[in-house]
Parts: C-alpha cells; structure tokens; sequence
C-alpha cells in the first residue's frame, strides 16, 4: 500500500504546532502528523502528515493559507524496504583507526582495524553521517594525542556505535544512554553482537537524568551527537558532569551553529580543543578548565 506525503514550512513552533493540530482534524485522516524545526536558524518549522490514501488538496492548500504556510508538496512514496535498500548501498566508513560495516560487508574488513558491526536500523548512528564521522574522528586524534579515558558516557547514543568505539580503545567499560527506548534495545543488540555486551552499559534516560548516570560522574569524556538545541540546553549538565580537565566531543549541529553551541560551553568553563567540519557539518572537541 503506497503512502502519502504532505509537508509545508512555516515561521514559528507555535504556529507549527496549531497548524500540525488542525491536519489531524482532516476528512482524509492521516496516520501520523509530525512538527520539526529547521535546524539552521531560519526560524523555519517543518510540518509533515502521512496519508494512506490521497489527501484532500483543497483543504491542506486551505489549511495552509490560514496559518501563513507555504503551500503543502504532496508526494507519493512507494513501497520500499528502506532498511534493507540502505543496508544494500552503504559502504564501510573508515575513521582513522575504526572501520565501520554492515554484515554484508564483513568480507571487506583490513586486518589491524578496529572492526565496529553496524546495521542500518530504526536508530540513529551508522557512522555515515557527517556528525557520527567526526565524532570517531575526533575520538582516533585524541587517542592519537596520547589521551586514555577511564569514565566515558555516550548521551544519545542511537546504535551506540561512538560508545562501542570507546569500549574499544580505552580500559573501562562504557555508558550508553538514549531518550528513546527502540535506540536502547538497537545499542544493546549491537554491544552484543559486537562482543561488548559487557563493556556497553545502556540506559534510557534524557541527558544526564538516571541514577547510573549521576553514580558513575564525573566523566572524563563524554560524548553528545545530538541536536543544537538540546546541546546548548546540556551545556551547565556538561559542566556538571565533567571532571576538571575532561573533555566532551559535540556534532549534530551544523557549520553555522557552531558558535552559538560553542558560545554556550565557554560560558559553562570549556575551551575549544579541536573542531573539523565534515561537509555541513561540525563536530567539537571541548575541554573542561581546571
């Protein structure tokens, strides 16, 4: 059964979220209505609804006048496996000394590799994305450079793919924890499947916000692929939770968010160690002061 598309954009989270409101009050029911924003400090909020027959265009272009959207592009997706197309097209990643695959890939892995078995999955962190990148990129200089981290947290972990990297260098085992309860059981099927279940701890939890967590701080690395916004918000938690000296690698954020995320940790006592942008995208390497 093929689904429908509906997505517009509009100015402002308010407006964004009455107009998500008003599409499920439609004749043509959809299946699922969703409001994000635009991470590029447009002001822009995106506003998706899914369809499983079409959906009535007079009333989406009606429904998009009275909120001041931009007329709604309606689409129609065919039935895909997406999981199994991406797990067909995506090559290995290599980050320094990690190597991270998909289990038809495992003929492919060079000896002497770090070696991470990684499925395409519902959660979020295969290692292609520019931000999972860098983050593994940052973790192999610090390695590098001579660092060896005895406490390591993984907030956000999606397929725990940055924690497992940690497991893999450093001495102790590693925290893993994610707001979202599928990405919990994707990471620990991973850890397990990756020979780590013993060295990966996950959690669900938002943030620093479990008593496993709050136990085991202060942290002497931590790592945060998330969003702009829940960065900055993480920023005193960070600070709090960071041994004098520790370091926190940052990504989901854009180039041009840089700054404002980095503005963000200076206030709360980091120092920019290192920072490589991998296309539109940043990943930072900061340093608790003393």
């Amino acid at each position: 059964m093929p689904t429908y598309t509906a997505l517009t954009t509009l100015t402002g989270q308010e407006a964004a979220e009455a107009l998500a409101e008003a599409l499920e009050d439609l004749e043509t029911e959809p299946t699922g209505v969703g409001v994000f924003e635009i991470e590029d400090d447009s002001g822009l909020w995106e506003v998706g609804a899914y369809f499983l027959e079409p959906p009535d265009e007079i009333a989406l272009a009606l429904l998009a006048a009275a909120w001041g959207a931009q007329p709604f592009a309606i689409s129609e997706l065919p039935e895909i496996d997406w999981v199994a197309k991406v797990r067909r097209e995506l090559s290995p990643v290599e980050a320094g000394r990690f190597f991270v695959y998909g289990s038809h890939d495992a003929d492919k892995v060079p000896p002497g590799r770090i070696a991470l078995l990684i499925e395409a999955t519902v959660a979020f962190g295969t290692g292609h994305h520019g931000t999972t990148l860098g983050c593994l990129r940052a973790l192999d200089w610090l390695v590098d450079q001579g660092v060896v981290a005895q406490n390591v947290a993984d907030i956000g972990c999606g397929t725990a793919v940055l924690a497992m990297a940690a497991a893999r260098v450093f001495p102790n085992p590693v925290i893993a924890s994610d707001i979202d309860e599928v990405a919990v059981e994707v990471a620990r099927a991973n850890a397990e499947v990756n020979g780590l279940a013993d060295r990966v701890e996950c959690l669900e939890a938002a943030g620093f916000g479990h008593p496993r967590l709050q136990a085991a701080a202060p942290f002497d690395l931590v790592f945060a692929n998330i969003l702009k916004g829940p960065l900055i918000e993480l920023a005193p938690d960070m600070a709090r939770h960071i041994s004098p000296g520790g370091r926190a690698i940052l990504s989901g954020l854009l180039v041009v968010q840089a700054e404002s995320v980095l503005d963000a940790y200076r206030a709360q006592g980091f120092t920019l160690e290192r920072r490589e942008d991998l296309g539109e995208w940043s990943a930072l390497t900061l340093v608790r002061s003393a």
